[in-house]
């Protein structure tokens, strides 16, 4: 009994102490660590919401780049990070649900050493194809890569646009070639030229040239459509590939280990801030839609992402180098 009675005490003990932490916190300035270069959707995230949430949280919010290696070192700086909840990442589809099965040296798992903290938002990916391209819809474009075949570019191998790409050439029995490029900027460059027959584009970046009639959106990679394009189909209502759902997300995760209150206060915070009227019209100019979850729903997302990465490399036989 003397020892049951040491077990509650111990049990009541560590829960006020976890309690009072969530309580206390934030106590100090938090860093959004984004792992790539500034400009891109993921650092525009975080930079609209780092000043809102400076406000409710009530402390500074900083934004910190840290770049390389296709996300994994500003993912591992946070993943090393002390698990107290001031120091999170601004974690997207490539790092978070792509780069683990294809990089078995990652040096992180982000299914053990981080903690899904909140959903943020999804940017769907623009299937632009040349201006000037004979085609002007998906079953046009499919019938000619059927018929002479078509190269179709993408922002690298193993990203998002890439696994877009092969899912369509797979599903529809299309003569497509993949052409990686080393960036965004290239890819959608020779789009630009007429140079490739196809891109995943991130929405984003594909819109002006869109508007101004240099490349044709025939459709997005969501399995809704865009709030920004509501009259473009989805892929999978232009093609008839059913579940046909790959894009751009970008959520918060913190080290494993972070309290669970200091995690659910995050997730209210953040959710509240992503639901200010003024928050929403700026990430829908950046192409970005508003997405609020809970935690478990987030954490379920993430494994499900990861789920499916997984089973387009093994279904298209995808290999790194390929």
């Amino acid at each position: 009994m003397r020892a049951l009675a040491r077990f509650s005490i111990v049990v009541a003990m560590l829960v006020m102490a976890s309690a009072a932490s969530a309580q206390q916190f934030p106590s100090r300035t938090i860093r959004l660590v984004v792992p790539y270069a500034a400009g891109g959707t993921g650092d525009i995230v975080a930079r609209v919401l780092a000043d809102r949430l400076a406000i409710s949280l009530g402390q500074s919010v900083v934004v910190e780049n840290r770049p390389g290696a296709s996300g994994a070192i500003g993912s591992k700086a946070v993943a090393s990070a002390p698990p107290d909840g001031h120091t999170l990442l601004v974690g997207q589809t490539g790092e978070m649900a792509i780069n683990q099965h294809w990089n078995k040296a990652l040096g992180y798992d982000p299914a053990i050493d981080l903690t899904p903290v909140a959903l943020a938002t999804i940017v769907p990916l623009a299937l632009v194809v040349p201006g000037k391209a004979a085609y002007s819809s998906v079953a046009e474009m499919i019938a000619a890569s059927k018929s002479r075949g078509l190269a179709f570019a993408s922002a690298g191998t193993a990203t998002p646009g890439h696994f877009a790409g092969e899912v369509l050439k797979l599903r529809t029995k299309s003569n497509m070639n993949h052409v990686p490029y080393n960036g965004a900027g290239p890819a959608l460059n020779d789009i630009l030229g007429g140079h490739v027959g196809l891109f995943f584009s991130g929405f984003p970046a594909a819109v002006p040239h869109v508007k101004a009639g240099s490349i044709k959106l025939l459709a997005v990679s969501s399995a809704k459509r865009s709030s920004a394009a509501p009259d473009v189909p989805t892929v999978a209502q232009a093609s008839g590939i059913k579940d046909f759902d790959i894009t751009l997300w970008q959520g918060f995760f913190a080290p494993h280990g972070t309290p669970q209150e200091v995690v659910a206060k995050l997730n209210a915070e953040i959710n509240k801030t992503l639901q200010l009227p003024e928050v929403k019209s700026k990430l829908r100019e950046a192409g970005a839609d508003v997405a609020t979850i809970s935690i478990d729903e987030f954490a379920e997302f993430t494994k499900s992402e990861s789920t499916k990465f997984l089973k387009i490399i093994k279904d298209a036989n995808l290999k790194p180098g390929g």
